[in-house]
C-alpha cells in the first residue's frame, strides 16, 4: 500500500521553455509541407539526447533511447540509416547549437532531444532548413510546424477512455484536477475528448496541489458526482501525485465506486502498489499495447542484456518513423511523416499528425483484485478519425 503523498516536486523551468515555444510559433509554417528528397542511399540521422546531462537518470535514458533506435535500424528493410548522436548535456541551448552543427552536416533528419525545452529550441533553431524534428517530448504545447512529439500525450489517453466510457454508457464525467500546467492540459484533454464522443463532462472540480488542497477538494468532488448525476469520475493524478489520497479519501467520505466508475489518464500500473489501493477497484486507465510492448522489452532484454528505461520504446518508435516514411516516399518533410496510417512502434501502432502531436493504439485495463485486466484490446490498426 502506498502510505505517502508525494506532492512536492522540482518546479517546471517554463520561463525559458515559453520564450522558446513564442519563437518556435512565430516560426511555424517554414518547416510543413514535403521535404528535400532523401539523398543517396542511406538517411542521415542526427539523435540528439543528454549523453553527459547533470540531471538525475538522463544518461541511463539516453543509452535505453538510443539502443532501441538501432534495434529500430536492424529491423527495417529496403532503407539503410545512419545514426549520429549529439550530446545536448541536458541543455536547451546546446541542443540547438548540435542541431544546427548537425544540419550542416548533412543530417535529413532530427531525431530528439527529450525534453520540451530543448526541442522548442531546435525547432527555432532549424525551422528554416525544412528539418523535421521528431522528439520524445509529450508537451503538445510545441508541436507543430517541423516539430513533433512522440511522448505519449493525454490528449490521446483522455480520447480513448473516454470513448470507451461513453460506448459503455459511462458517459456522465466529472473531471478532478490539480491546478496546475499539468493538470490543466489533463482537463482539457478530458473536456475535448467528452466533445468528440457521447460523453458530457458534468462538472470539473480544481484542487490545489498541496495535500491540504486535495483533502479539502474531497467533499467537493463527491458533492459534483451526486448533485451531477454521474457514474463516472476522471482523475488526472499520478500515483506519484494526489492519486493515493484521492483513492482512498473518496470512498471514506462517501462515493460509491460501485456507482461511480473510477477512470485515470495516467498508468496505475506503475508502481504495481498503486493497484493495492480499495478506491481503484474496477476502476479504468489505458495502457500502451500490451503485446507488442512484451515483445519489444524481450528483445531488447536479449540483445542488451537488460530492461530498456520506460522512454527507450520512443527511440525505437523515431526511427520506424523515419525509415517507413522514407521506403514510402523517399522524403521526410513533415507532409511526409504525416502521411501514413500507422507505423509499427514498440508500444503498437502509432501515426504521427498535422498539427505535430502523434496517435497511439492503446488498450483499456482495468484493476481487479489488486491485479491488471484488459478488457478491450489495443486495436491494431487506426482508423481515419480516431480510434
Amino acid at each position: 500500500m502506498i502510505s505517502a503523498l508525494r506532492l512536492f516536486r522540482k518546479p517546471l523551468r517554463l520561463v525559458g521553455l515559453f520564450a522558446a515555444m513564442a519563437l518556435l510559433a512565430a516560426c511555424q509554417g517554414t518547416g510543413t509541407g514535403a521535404g528535400p528528397r532523401v539523398g543517396g542511399q542511406t538517411v542521415q540521422v542526427a539523435m540528439l539526447l543528454p549523453m553527459s546531462s547533470q540531471q538525475g537518470g538522463d544518461a541511463v535514458i539516453a543509452r535505453s533511447l538510443e539502443n532501441a533506435a538501432r534495434m529500430a535500424v536492424a529491423d527495417l528493410q529496403g532503407v539503410t540509416i545512419e545514426i549520429t548522436v549529439y550530446d545536448t548535456a541536458g541543455q536547451a541551448a546546446t541542443a540547438a547549437n548540435v542541431a544546427r552543427e548537425a544540419v550542416a552536416a548533412g543530417a535529413d533528419v532530427i531525431v530528439g532531444p527529450l525534453r520540451s525545452d530543448a526541442a522548442a529550441a531546435v525547432g527555432v533553431a532549424v525551422a528554416s532548413s525544412n528539418i523535421a524534428v521528431l522528439s520524445f517530448s509529450n508537451n503538445t504545447e510545441i508541436a507543430g510546424g517541423n516539430v513533433f512529439v512522440l511522448g505519449h500525450t493525454f490528449a490521446n489517453t483522455a480520447a480513448r477512455v473516454v470513448s470507451y466510457a461513453a460506448s459503455q454508457g459511462r458517459n456522465r464525467i466529472v473531471v478532478a484536477h490539480a491546478q496546475n500546467l499539468a493538470g490543466d492540459v489533463a482537463r482539457d484533454a478530458v473536456l475535448r475528448a467528452a466533445q468528440a464522443s457521447s460523453a458530457n463532462v458534468v462538472s470539473v472540480v480544481p484542487y490545489e496541489f498541496s495535500q491540504t488542497g486535495v483533502i479539502e477538494a474531497v467533499p467537493r468532488i463527491v458533492t459534483a458526482v451526486n448533485e451531477g448525476g454521474a457514474n463516472a469520475l476522471m482523475m488526472t493524478a499520478d500515483s506519484a501525485g494526489a492519486l493515493p489520497f484521492l483513492a482512498q479519501l473518496l470512498p471514506e467520505n462517501g462515493l460509491d465506486i460501485g456507482a461511480v466508475r473510477m477512470m485515470g489518464l495516467t498508468r496505475w500500473d506503475t508502481p504495481p502498489q498503486t493497484l493495492e489501493l480499495s478506491g481503484l477497484q474496477g476502476g479504468w486507465f489505458a495502457v500502451p499495447d500490451p503485446q507488442a510492448t512484451a515483445d519489444f522489452n524481450a528483445r531488447y532484454a536479449a540483445t542488451y542484456a537488460g530492461p530498456p528505461h520506460i522512454l527507450g520504446a520512443l527511440g525505437y518508435d523515431a526511427i520506424r518513423a523515419v525509415g517507413e516514411t522514407t521506403a514510402a516516399t523517399g522524403r521526410l518533410g513533415t507532409g511526409d511523416l504525416t502521411a501514413s496510417s500507422g507505423f509499427q512502434g514498440a508500444n503498437g501502432v502509432f501515426r504521427l499528425r498535422s498539427d505535430g502531436t502523434n496517435e497511439r493504439a492503446m488498450a483499456i485495463a482495468q484493476v481487479t483484485q489488486n491485479q491488471v485486466a484488459m478488457i478491450d484490446p489495443a486495436p491494431r490498426r487506426l482508423g481515419g478519425f480516431g480510434f
